[in-house]
């Protein structure tokens, strides 16, 4: 099996035929179909004559009765019927394309499906518009040898390196569909390292999902895991795929591998499950990064609303631009619910499912029903730059609702970035330079292969030690929930004063409202008491608005005091510092020291006239003299209106792993700007005279 990249090599130097005639990226139209067809030829050569006897003589028969019957005497899970080999194929130059079409009609509805997705019509038709179609053939016809595996694994792995070299070349679009091998090999790695004991066991059967399955690249690295772990398990694969190329590529592989191409289905995973009630072992993906769900928005926005858990995206639902955290909630739907089986999920995010979306928001919800409901084990944050169609930071999330006894309660947060290594590129512990970029990706992650150093081992061992260091943080599920208060403060008139509702108690002003955070742990009014209140001014205790009837009290320059009873003391006021009131007049400046209000002027008279007796002018000035009269009274400047309390869940990842760089010294910068001036001549020199 050591040669198969030879092998492969062999079958893409075919593709130096399309040159000129194809763009570089559009070589794998031609190559990978037809690779699928001379290995299906090669799989169905031993009974070829059999499956050709038995179609005669049951050619009658309905589809769904013949099939069956064929495959049989091919051993194979397809078959051909048509008289045509690439053999047979070879030998007419002219009805190559006649001929050509007429072998792929032959094959069973299974196999031929993929090749129809593969668009295959318009290649046939391009090739023999160009007078290639013929070379490409006779080609793959003189390949025999390169076909001829000793098992399907090879051929799988032969498939597999053709996909990638042709990902490669087509970077535009590799991203969408291709995920490099490297980053797959660590997911497995983690979604089975605490796995291994059970994955030894002789025989076992375990299943793996990809609801955005691509080429098929994930399914296909943890297959191959699992066989060098285990030779005798069997790992059966399932995915889906929405776009038509991709799909017919990794059902074509599922069909050499030998596994059950039915597994893989075609369409959306939101709108058209094809999978819908399976529940699987174990799960990876890698979704698109920040692509919207716009077409199938009404059938997810309906099952949200109409089955809520019931369905598949009862906790929320994210921006319409992102459907990252859609793809999440769908692949928790089909976890395993039996006991300690359960299920493990591995999943690549960009940096917004950990922090996009407020408290009460789609995002927000989802992650606090995932945190709370302690499925969250553990997030990888892995280098940038490792995708072809994207440098950006990307995180592979570990979700799982069978954590071990020393992680429930918990989640790991682990840096492999490799961006706060002092020395940069150089020995980086989690990631190698490339020697030649490819689209946009520059790094990967060493595999100890071809002289690189083991660093999906290192990663995988900081996860498996589940101990806190340099790159390893461990947080309660409560560490990421926060209290969001909303911190109203006085409306105030253009002449400063606070303006009161019918209740006497300030209006709240919009445009001075602030919100805090409050970490989840933390005792909300102590909070904000020590955070809030401390930085903000007390506000004079409300007077009594218009309409109220209240008994007020005045200091008067001459030291006296003046009580007085009215239903207007925001107007009665204005008239004493006017001195359009004649016993104050003579007295200005007045100063209101005290105020008392009531529900009828009854009541107020009453009180005006007990205080204006010489034990009420005795309680006055005695509370006067403690400061302790109404005008003295506070309350606060900042208040919290409760009806708009929300809890909400981010995890704020560069802020957990924070190292204080120091800024440079105006020392260190002279001497480079003076070396800087002494490099360049005088230069700067010059230009300042």
């Amino acid at each position: 099996m050591n040669n198969f990249r030879e092998k492969a090599n062999f079958i893409w130097s075919i593709a130096d035929l399309l040159r000129g005639h194809y763009k570089q990226a559009d070589y794998g139209k031609v190559i990978l179909p037809f690779t699928v067809l001379r290995r299906l030829d090669m799989v169905l050569e031993p009974t070829k004559k059999q499956v050709l006897a038995a179609y005669q003589k049951h050619k009658d028969k309905k589809p769904e009765v013949l099939e069956p019957i064929l495959n049989g005497i091919s051993r194979v899970k397809f078959h051909n019927r048509s008289k045509f080999d690439f053999a047979e194929l070879a030998k007419d130059h002219n009805n190559i394309a006649a001929n050509l079409r007429n072998y792929i009609n032959g094959f069973s509805i299974s196999a031929r499906e993929i090749i129809d997705y593969f668009s295959f019509e318009d290649q046939i038709k391009k090739l023999d518009e160009y007078d290639l179609l013929y070379l490409i053939v006779k080609h793959f016809a003189d390949a025999r040898d390169k076909f001829k595996v000793s098992e399907p694994m090879e051929m799988g792995y032969i498939f597999e390196e053709l996909i990638r070299k042709f990902a490669e070349i087509s970077n535009e679009t590799a991203g969408e569909h291709f995920t490099p091998r490297e980053v797959i090999r660590l997911m497995v790695n983690i979604l089975f390292a605490n796995d291994k004991d059970i994955l030894r066991k002789e025989g076992i059967v375990k299943t793996l999902y990809d609801p955005a399955c691509g080429t098929g690249g994930m399914l296909s690295v943890a297959d191959e895991y699992l066989h060098e772990l285990n030779s005798s398990a069997r790992l059966e694969l399932f995915g889906q795929e929405l776009n038509p190329e991709s799909y017919a590529i990794c059902k074509s592989d599922m069909l050499i591998k030998g596994q059950n191409p039915a597994n893989i289905k075609f369409g959306n995973s939101f709108s058209q499950d094809g999978l819908e009630g399976e529940t699987f072992d174990y799960m990876l993906s890698n979704p698109p990064f920040g692509v919207d769900w716009k077409k199938a928005q009404k059938f997810i926005k309906d099952e949200h609303d109409n089955k809520g858990f019931a369905g598949r995206f009862g906790a929320g639902l994210p921006s319409i631009s992102d459907g990252s955290l859609l793809f999440l909630q769908h692949m928790i739907s089909k976890m395993k619910h039996n006991g300690k089986n359960g299920s493990r999920i591995a999943i690549v995010f960009n940096g917004s499912p950990l922090f996009s979306g407020g408290a009460g928001s789609g995002p927000s919800e989802i992650r606090k029903w995932i945190i709370e409901n302690d499925l969250l084990e553990a997030i990888i944050a892995i280098p940038d730059q490792l995708f072809y169609n994207t440098g950006i930071a990307t995180y592979i999330w570990i979700v799982t609702n069978r954590k071990e006894t020393n992680r429930k309660g918990k989640v790991q947060l682990i840096n492999a970035s490799g961006n706060d290594w002092e020395n940069g590129d150089k020995d980086n512990p989690f990631y190698v330079k490339m020697m030649r970029s490819l689209g946009n990706k520059r790094k990967e992650i060493g595999d100890a292969k071809n002289g690189k150093p083991d660093q999906i081992k290192t990663i995988t061992e900081i996860y498996e030690a589940f101990e806190e260091g340099e790159y390893c943080k461990i947080f309660d599920n409560e560490d990421f929930g926060y209290t969001r208060i909303t911190v109203d403060r006085p409306k105030r008139s253009e002449a400063g004063e606070i303006e009161l509702d019918k209740k006497g108690n300030p209006l709240p002003d919009s445009d001075l409202r602030d919100y805090e955070n409050v970490p989840l742990k933390e005792n909300v009014e102590e909070y904000f008491r020590r955070e809030v209140l401390t930085h903000l001014p007390d506000l004079p205790a409300p007077r009594p608005s218009p309409g109220q009837f209240c008994v007020y009290v005045l200091k008067c320059a001459d030291e006296s005091f003046y009580i007085g009873q009215t239903g207007n003391f925001p107007l009665r006021l204005q008239q004493h510092e006017k001195g359009e009131v004649s016993w104050t007049a003579p007295r200005l400046p007045v100063e209101v020291i005290h105020w008392e209000v009531f529900d009828s002027r009854n009541e107020a008279v009453k009180r005006e006239n007990d205080l204006k007796t010489g034990f009420g002018r005795k309680w006055l000035k005695r509370e006067y003299s403690k400061n302790s009269l109404s005008a003295a009274a506070r309350q606060a400047g900042a208040w919290i209106d409760h009806n708009k309390t929300k809890t909400g869940y981010e995890i704020n990842f560069t802020k957990y792993f924070y190292k204080y760089k120091p800024l440079r010294s105006l020392e260190e910068i002279r001497k480079d700007i003076l070396a800087l001036e002494k490099e360049t001549g005088g230069m700067i020199e010059q230009i300042l005279r």
